[in-house]
Formats: C-alpha cells, structure tokens, sequence
C-alpha cells in the first residue's frame, strides 16, 4: 500500500546522514497529510517550532497557512504538506535559534526525499511555497512574481503554482503590506484549489 511505502520512506528520512544539517537539528521533519491528496503544499525547510515538535508547519508561520487555507476554502486534513529540506539550519545566537537559509547543495541533496513523497502521494498539483522550493521544483532559479497567477509545470512534469511563504507575510513591514501579502496568498490558493482536478474514474 502506498500509505505503507510513504511510512517507510519516513522512516528512512529520519536516519538522515546526507548533509551536515541533521547535526544541529532536533529531528527529521517529514511531511503529512493523506496518500492521494489532490494538493500538496511545499515549503523550504522547518522551522524552530517545527524542529521541536517533529511536523510541519506548526509554528508562527504554520498559523499563518492555517489562517489562510480556511479563507481560501481549503481543509488542511486533505493536504500534504512539506518542505524541500527537513532539518531545521539555524544559528544558535544565545537561547534563540535562528533560520538560516539552505545552501543549493543542501537542498539538491534532501530533495530525493521530496521527490519519493511526490511520487508516493501523487497530488494533482503541487503548490511551491517560497523562493526555495519553487526553484527546487522547477530546478532553476526563479522569480516567484513571473510565476505567480499561473499553473507551470516542474521539472518532473509535475503540475504545479507558486505562490509566497507564508513567513514572508510575518516580514512585511507593516500592516498594509501584510494584509496585500496575505491577500495574495489566498488568492494564490484558491487557484490551486481550481486547477486541484479530481482524477478520472
């Protein structure tokens, strides 16, 4: 069964030796969500929460999606969600962690677990969230604004959208800018949503 397959692929990626970032991270944060999912939303590594906790998207960022997928008309049960790399890359200031982003090698290098879960769930489309991700997918660098608005196809061939990370709204600058990011964002998943087609009996 492809839940059993996915459950051994998880296993696997917990034992994780592949790059250096597994020494400074809690855990291996692998993605969740249901086997056959129509969306799978994928982000560009966990965060301090995330590393605590062992799942995806539960820290402030996480709330930000969570917000946002209900304004969008989408249930977080029946999505798969996870990230590009699944070790947390910090930099320990104090008793804080804090993010840094993943070098290229990192991520060529942990997306062989992306892509045995995108195989494994079989999602009608895949929604990059971030710089990171979308050129991971892609596989090549991007610019999410060319992107954004459209359905493109990955470099597997996987359907796909790009939208921002939901962190990125915790950045702006202020609350206009915010709520224009956070507006975006919906926007961005309700056409995920659209293009999200059922499979053909």
């Amino acid at each position: 069964m492809a839940e059993n397959k996915l459950a051994k692929v998880a296993a696997e990626a917990r034992l994780c030796t592949r790059c250096p970032l597994y020494q400074t991270a809690m855990q291996t944060v692998f993605g969740e969500g249901p086997v056959g999912a129509r969306l799978m939303l994928v982000g560009e590594q966990p965060g301090d929460q995330e590393d605590l906790v062992g799942k995806p998207f539960v820290g402030p960022a996480g709330k930000m999606l969570d917000k946002a997928l209900i304004d969008a008309g989408v249930d977080r049960t029946k999505v798969y969600v996870t990230n590009v790399v699944k070790h947390f890359k910090n930099e320990p200031r104090g008793k804080r962690r804090l993010h840094r982003k993943p070098n290229r090698s990192e991520v060529e290098v942990c997306k062989v677990w992306l892509d045995q879960e995108i195989t494994i769930v079989r999602p009608q489309l895949v929604v990059a969230m971030g710089v990171t991700a979308a050129s991971a997918l892609v596989g090549e660098a991007v610019t999410l604004s060319r992107l954004r608005g459209n359905e493109i196809a990955f470099a597997d061939g996987q359907r796909g959208v790009v939208t921002i990370h939901p962190s990125s709204i915790l950045r702006a600058p202020d609350e206009i800018g915010r709520r224009l990011a956070y507006a975006g964002l919906v926007k961005d998943l309700k056409l995920a949503l659209t293009r999200a087609r059922p499979r053909s009996p």
